[in-house]
């Protein structure tokens, strides 16, 4: 076997890339597989290193992409099949995986990317990476400005949300960590209406003008926002269901939210 080849689980680049995908190193991120790895190039993500088995080679589409990095990555590690798997976050291993710098957005950058008329997203106490970033890629698709995580959400860079997000974690404004009732003060002092996700609001999500510059909460999976929680924004909106369904997935909630603030707007 070629030399060159990585064959030992226990290599400290190998090592290193195991704590960053178990979320253990908090300026990078994991990312793996041919689409999300051609979407993070593409986006200009600062990628810190490259791990690909020789198979994925024979890949059109992964063969570009290494080539693309041949100028800023020097040296890619070439692993054997079985040092991937000890890799990978997925059962069926394409054989390509980066690391990236995570992207730093603090309030003041959050604000520098606010345009006229602002849709921000705020994603509270969420605990299910994929539904978060299932939220994302909504979020993008709607034309949102931007996405606040507060302290206590599913991590936004862990592989499964990047995953559920499916490119757009590299694209949107993404400010994550304060508190709940900072956002919403934050939003407040910039000029946004506060709208929450709440099943037992009177108004319905079309009556509400989505025009307006805004920001949409939406709660943990299980419970929604808390009463408390509800108070402390400007207003709440419901879907309507028939009686038989309960509730909807929070992602698909959101979904159906912000397009609807995408249709009153015609920015699609």
């Amino acid at each position: 076997m070629d030399e060159s080849i990585i064959t030992s689980r226990d290599n400290n680049r190998v090592r290193h890339a195991r704590k960053v995908r178990d979320g253990k190193v908090s300026d990078e991120m994991f990312i793996e597989g041919v689409r999300l790895c051609e979407q993070a190039v593409s986006s200009n993500a600062i990628i810190t290193d490259v791990f690909h088995t020789e198979p994925i080679l024979t890949d059109e589409r992964a063969a570009r992409i290494l080539q693309e990095l041949s100028m800023s990555v020097e040296d890619p590690a070439v692993v054997t099949e079985n040092v991937f798997a000890s890799l990978s976050d997925t059962k069926s291993p394409q054989g390509i995986a980066m690391l990236a710098k995570r992207p730093r957005c603090d309030a003041k950058d959050f604000e520098n990317a606010l345009v006229d008329i602002p849709l921000i997203v705020i994603i509270h106490r969420l605990n299910n990476s994929s539904n978060a970033g299932a939220i994302l890629r909504a979020a993008e698709g709607a034309g949102a400005t931007g996405v606040i995580a507060t302290e206590g959400t599913a991590d936004l860079f862990s592989p499964k949300a990047l995953r559920g997000a499916m490119g757009s974690s590299f694209r949107l404004t993404i400010w994550s960590g304060p508190q709940l009732e900072a956002a919403l003060e934050w939003c407040s002092q910039h000029g946004l209406r506060t709208v929450c996700a709440d099943a037992r609001a009177e108004r319905t999500y079309t009556q509400f003008d989505w025009t307006l510059p805004c920001a949409f909460v939406v709660g943990p999976e299980a419970e929604g926002l808390t009463r408390a929680e509800l108070a402390l924004a400007d207003g709440a909106v419901k879907i309507p269901m028939r009686e038989s369904v309960e509730s909807l997935n929070v992602a698909i909630a959101a979904a159906v939210v912000l397009y609807e603030a995408a249709r009153q707007r015609n920015s699609l």
